[in-house]
């Protein structure tokens, strides 16, 4: 019998992912004062005053509370409806690992074309997910 706890592994992956980019948005604001390249009394109160390295790991940060709200609740949704198998692990996994491509593309490079790839993805993986577990529920 498989283990549905598992479900929450690419819960916690993701977590992470936030986790990391917390550090890493840290250690970016502290290079930026100690160059000099930042305004602090204009950064308190304007995110875009920070230079555009710093600015970038914001975005992506703030990005991690988008698409992904979908991705917790199908988890939790998944997990109290009994809906829990290999496939559906699977796709959780694959969909963290979506987040961490997109992170790293968007941080670095941060090239678009990449970078939406990436995300459209992941966000097809949730639709799939989402679906499947609309026809669950209605019986199809």
């Amino acid at each position: 019998m498989m283990n549905v706890d598992l479900i929450f592994v690419p819960v916690m992956a993701h977590m992470m992912l936030i986790f990391m980019l917390y550090i890493y948005l840290g250690v970016m604001k502290s290079r930026a004062v100690k160059e000099g390249s930042v305004d602090r009394k204009k950064a308190a109160l304007n995110t875009k005053a920070w230079p555009d390295y710093v600015v970038t790991v914001s975005n992506n940060l703030a990005n991690q509370f988008e698409s992904p709200i979908i991705f917790y609740t199908l988890s939790i949704v998944y997990f109290i409806t009994s809906n829990v198998n290999g496939i559906i692990i699977m796709l959780m996994s694959i969909y963290a690992l979506s987040r961490y491509i997109h992170a790293y593309i968007h941080v670095t490079t941060n090239y678009v074309p990449y970078r939406f790839k990436c995300f459209l993805f992941g966000v097809v993986i949730l639709l799939a997910l989402t679906i499947w577990l609309m026809l669950k529920f209605i019986g199809v």
